[in-house]
């Protein structure tokens, strides 16, 4: 059986696109409640975003997984990822 390529996203802050074991999930439930997606499962909307405090700073600066997400972004959010990740 050939090998299926490796799954890809695109970060809403640095544009680039990176495999998606290295980057964190967010999701707008149906309900919308804003949440970290750790398995990448959840129902709902999702947007990517790399696991670096250059790109969690800068989406938080411009808004991006507000715009992505069509929703606010609770500031516990962006706590919660500059303790995890950065």
């Amino acid at each position: 059986m050939a090998n299926k390529p490796a799954k890809t996203r695109m970060c809403v802050s640095c544009r680039k696109a990176h495999g998606q074991d290295e980057m964190v999930r967010l999701v707008r439930t149906p309900e919308g409640i804003v949440r970290l997606d750790a398995g990448g499962r959840e129902n709902g909307r999702g947007a990517y975003i790399c696991k670096n405090r250059a790109c969690i700073e800068k989406a938080k600066l411009e808004r991006r997984v507000e715009r992505a997400l069509s929703c606010p972004v609770p500031a516990e959010i962006y706590t919660e990822l500059g303790e995890q990740y950065a």
